[in-house]
């Protein structure tokens, strides 16, 4: 299986720390957070990694280079200025990711899950990552995905898709939400639920939390 970290945001909470350096080399206990997407997905047995480059790009490329560091291998997919947001940038990767179902994480997310489980996930359309949390995204139905119910629970920036979900998308700049809820309709989105270290490193107080959880985990 195939990987994707989506690294183009432009961090606009965590300004001014996002003006100098791309979220994406935000560190947590001294470590840039997708360098330490990159280490547990090689360590999970990923070999073929794609990250989606905008703002301040060059630097990520810098850091990570073509992967051989991690016994993996990077490919790269740039985006204009402003990015293509999740769907947009997940559309314009698919040439690299193949036809067969991938992995996407988001690079702005810190977490203990073992990402090795997703690697044997079969899905229709696609198989998200719930987490519980102050979001309401989904709700989750004997591992099938609902866009109600009780109780809601925030989608953690984890997913397996298959390239099917993105059929009928024409190139340009969306979010791949809409598309999840009306593959969700249509009862064809699993789902698992995750309770363990999980945060979204979005604003400063995000940040200093998933510091403070990153050195606990030791």
């Amino acid at each position: 299986m195939r990987a994707m970290i989506l690294a183009a945001g432009r961090g606009e909470r965590l300004r001014p720390l996002t003006d100098r350096i791309p979220k994406p080399l935000v560190e947590i206990a001294g470590r840039p957070l997708i360098v330490e997407h990159v280490e547990r997905l090689a360590a999970a047995g990923f070999r073929y990694l794609v990250v989606n480059l905008a703002h301040l790009g060059s630097m990520i490329r810098e850091v990570l280079g073509d992967g051989r560091h991690w016994g993996v291998e990077i490919h790269y997919s740039e985006e204009p200025e402003g990015a293509l947001e999740t769907g947009g940038g997940i559309l314009q990767a698919l040439p690299m990711l193949g036809t067969a179902p991938f992995l996407a994480i988001n690079a702005d997310i810190w977490t203990r899950y073992p990402l090795q489980q997703l690697r044997a996930v079969k899905c229709d359309h696609a198989h998200l990552v719930l987490v519980p949390g102050p979001g309401a995204d989904f709700a989750l139905h004997n591992a099938r995905v609902a866009n109600a119910g009780t109780p809601l629970y925030t989608f953690a920036g984890m997913a397996v898709y298959h390239p099917r979900l993105f059929a009928a998308c024409e190139p340009g700049r969306f979010s791949v939400v809409p598309l999840l809820r009306e593959a969700v309709r249509q009862q064809r989105v699993t789902g698992e639920l995750f309770r363990g270290p999980w945060h979204d490193v979005g604003t400063p107080e995000a940040l200093a939390a998933a510091c403070a959880a990153a050195d606990e985990a030791g």
